[in-house]
């Protein structure tokens, strides 16, 4: 907690158990060949699985303007699963609704995890989902399958890791950027360079954003800082494309750390290198420190 919120995160409305252990899981090295690893879970009768309806301040819970909720927490426990529900039950007022699936199969106790995960996901107003867990969980292959499955959701999120993401946001409006697509229904995809494409069809936009290259250090943390950076540009209205692009670049921090709580970049250097044109984006390489060696920087020319 102390960690958390020398971030500048309010942590006002967090309780601790007196009697329950913090949850823990351990995550061995990847395999140097495969890049396989496993993951060992210790979260039975842990604090978090005892979150309930009854133990969690609701309104301080929907008091922010985004609602981030995890399939994770839906695993827990009974409780948690009704906790979820609840909070993502339609009802006048409430907060923008971000949920990631999270799809973690160890911790499910039975066979109904993947059907209660797209419960949830049809509940939430913003979806993050890695196109490698809706093909384990629910049998759906690509984008336009998952978006398929998922028609309430206004905005849905398809993560292929090193291979980019793509947003689908169903509008009436214009295109994001003012950038127009195929239109008609029928679809059609702009003219963009191999990095950055838009599609637009009767639906609403499809936009897709590739990640700059990042020489990896561990995979631990990069799709919730994913979220962090997608959700903090949707906050401060920027566009779609911009979303994604401060997405992939709050997980770059996580990639290129060896722990899963990765100091971001600043604001400003986040805006400046998400403002780059198509081909100097994609000609952005991230490696180890590079938000410090930023950071540094600007606090130096800080008078």
């Amino acid at each position: 907690m102390e960690r958390i919120a020398g971030y500048g995160v309010d942590t006002g409305a967090v309780r601790t158990d007196p009697d329950r252990p913090t949850g823990i899981y351990f995550r061995t090295a990847a395999d140097r060949a495969t890049d396989a690893h496993e993951v060992a879970y210790y979260r039975a009768g842990s604090a978090a699985s005892a979150m309930a309806v009854d133990t969690v301040d609701l309104t301080a819970a929907r008091a922010g303007r985004v609602l981030h909720l995890s399939g994770i927490t839906a695993a827990l426990s009974a409780p948690c699963l009704e906790l979820m529900r609840e909070l993502t039950a339609p009802r006048p007022g409430r907060p923008l609704i971000s949920f990631d699936v999270n799809h973690r199969p160890a911790l499910w106790r039975d066979a109904d995890g993947p059907r209660v995960l797209l419960e949830l996901a049809r509940r939430a107003d913003i979806v993050f989902v890695g196109d490698d867990e809706a093909r384990d969980a629910w049998g759906l292959h690509g984008p336009h399958a998952i978006v398929e499955a998922l028609p309430e959701p206004g905005t849905v999120v398809v993560k292929r890791g090193g291979g980019g993401a793509t947003v689908f946001a169903r509008d009436t409006g214009p295109a994001p950027d003012g950038q127009g697509g195929g239109g008609g229904g029928g679809g059609g995809v702009a003219a963009f360079p191999p990095d950055t494409r838009q599609a637009r069809d009767a639906g609403g936009t499809a936009t897709f954003v590739r990640p700059p290259r990042v020489d990896v250090v561990s995979h631990i943390g990069a799709g919730d800082s994913f979220a962090a950076g997608f959700l903090s540009a949707t906050l401060r209205g920027l566009s779609v494309k911009d979303r994604l692009r401060h997405g992939h670049l709050f997980a770059a921090a996580a990639l290129t750390t060896p722990g899963d709580l990765a100091a971001p970049s600043t604001r400003g250097h986040a805006d400046r290198l998400a403002a780059l044109d198509d081909t100097a984006w994609g000609r952005l390489r991230l490696g180890p420190g590079w938000t410090q060696a930023e950071r540094a920087t600007e606090e130096a020319n800080t008078p």
